[in-house]
């Protein structure tokens, strides 16, 4: 099992920065993805950037160029560091843990943490 531990959300004006942290905990498979995904109100859940354990990146359109998603393999956490953020930014964002490889592999979730964009 895995518990994933979120941190770093808040309210910031339009055109500053944020980083969100999240931690796992439990039994972490060396071979795994981990990310973020975030829902805004009448929106689905959606893909914000993911990591694989290997490095590899995978980011939204939305994001790219504004967002860096990164991970410390050592600590089994990963970061999004988000700038030049905007109100279409708001949304609660979600940990997410893929732990395993193939198709043995198990999804985890975060709690979420409110980020809250201002004009």
């Amino acid at each position: 099992q895995v518990q994933l531990v979120e941190s770093g959300g808040g309210l910031v004006q339009a055109g500053g920065s944020l980083r969100l942290s999240c931690t796992a905990h439990g039994s972490i498979a060396s071979i795994n993805t981990m990310g973020w995904y975030r829902q805004a109100p009448a929106k689905q859940r959606e893909l914000v950037a993911t990591i694989a354990s290997g490095g590899t990146t995978n980011y939204a359109d939305s994001v790219k160029g504004r967002f860096t998603v990164s991970r410390d393999n050592a600590k089994n956490t990963v970061y999004l560091y988000m700038n030049s953020l905007k109100p279409d930014d708001t949304a609660v964002y979600y940990c997410y843990h893929r732990n395993g490889p193939g198709i043995l592999y198990h999804n985890y979730w975060g709690q979420g943490t409110q980020v809250t964009v201002s004009s």
